[in-house]
């Protein structure tokens, strides 16, 4: 099998021991995104959803060992800068990033206060931070950040000064501000782009800032623009944030690893549609299956449902319409036949029963109260790498 092209991501922070924020929430925003990510790690902290109990900073030589072991054998599209650590390391990984030939994406997240309020930047680390600011492709600092680095209460003001002085875009996020809309705007040096959302009413917010500029760094080492990396990054935030498990009494991790389909490269196949005629029947049916009901319109005929892995399936209902069972829509279940064997008692008739087929799948198959085929099915690696699959490229 040949390699596939696939971003390389370094990330330069500090870690989280409760995987909120820092390279674990780096990680975990690369891996979903399809990157795949690489780390040098500035620091050590003992931190959980209500506050950070102890830092350990990473000597800079070891910091750089670890960029220049990574980078000397799998090379990099893009780079994240979060907690750094030290004035001394700002300055080290600054001379060492100037040196790299070629130079690529920087995305910098000048890290100086965690969710919780404790401080992970002192005034010569901030000071040291202008350096990094010099080679990044873009700097993502919330309100408070902006007003610190600048001296300014106007963050549009703040954030042109530091456009002018470093010749970096700047990405103002509004999360830190009030009200029930939340706007971010990318100021760069001849454009200026602006986003506006509802405000996301949770408590587990911890690493937001993280996972926005790692999911920034995937967009520009696929080579996508940065207004439509800081787009992408922002959807991914968006999901995650509602995908939140609800971790921890205080601010509490996102859900990166709920993310699976929302964001990502095109095509994606998430969502399929199917014709019914008797809503109820429609409704009983794939619930039964067991597919989660998020939408229900009995007055419009539509009711749509969340499989495993956040893909989308709906029945839109057309007393006139004839269904044509041409198509059939494939569900997957590790839990095959103990599956098809339950439902089979409660109710649903089965055409067949699991079957093993020539193509390696394992299949039971029955149709939905309207006609339209359905399979469940367990296929493993021969869905996407049977033995006979084309060769790459």
């Amino acid at each position: 099998m040949t390699g596939k092209a696939i971003p390389r991501i370094l990330i330069i922070a500090g870690s989280d021991s409760g995987g909120g924020a820092g390279i674990q929430a780096d990680i975990k925003t690369v891996t979903m995104l399809g990157g795949h990510a690489m780390t040098a790690i500035t620091a050590v902290t003992a931190q959980n959803s209500l506050g950070v109990d102890a830092v350990h900073l990473v000597p800079a030589e070891i910091v750089l060992a670890q960029i220049d072991a990574v980078v000397g054998d799998f090379g990099v599209d893009a780079i994240k800068i979060g907690m750094i650590g030290s004035a001394f390391t700002a300055r080290m990984v600054a001379e060492r990033l100037a040196a790299m030939e070629p130079r690529v994406p920087l995305v910098f997240d000048p890290v100086m206060v965690s969710t919780s309020g404790a401080a992970l930047a002192d005034d010569a680390t901030i000071a040291a931070f202008g350096q990094l600011m010099d080679l990044a492709t873009v700097t993502t600092p919330n309100l408070p950040e902006l007003t610190r680095l600048t001296g300014k209460d106007d963050p549009v003001d703040g954030a042109l000064g530091l456009v002018s002085k470093h010749r970096c875009a700047v990405l103002v996020k509004g999360g830190h501000d009030e009200g029930e809309a939340v706007a971010d705007a990318l100021i760069e040096e001849d454009n200026l782009t602006s986003w506006q959302g509802a405000r996301i009413d949770t408590a587990h917010s911890h690493g937001t800032g993280c996972t926005l500029a790692s999911a920034i760094a995937v967009g520009l080492g696929e080579g996508r623009r940065l207004a439509e990396a800081v787009a992408q990054a922002r959807n991914f935030v968006r999901i995650a944030l509602l995908e939140a498990p609800g971790l921890g009494e205080g601010h509490g991790p996102m859900g990166q690893g709920q993310v699976r389909l929302d964001v990502g490269g095109s095509p994606r196949l998430n969502q399929v549609t199917v014709t019914g005629k008797d809503y109820a029947k429609q409704v009983a049916f794939y619930t039964k299956l067991g597919l989660r009901q998020i939408v229900d319109s009995p007055e419009n005929g539509y009711a749509r449902f969340e499989a495993w892995g956040g893909t989308t399936f709906s029945v839109q209902i057309d007393p006139e319409e004839e269904v044509s069972p041409t198509t059939a829509v494939y569900f997957e279940c590790d839990d095959l036949d103990s599956r098809v064997e339950a439902l089979a008692r409660g109710g649903l008739v089965f055409e067949h029963g699991p079957r093993d087929q020539p193509w390696l799948w394992r299949e039971a198959r029955l149709r939905d109260p309207a006609g339209n085929i359905v399979f469940l099915y367990r296929a493993g690696e021969s869905r996407r790498f049977p033995p006979w699959r084309m060769a790459e490229g």
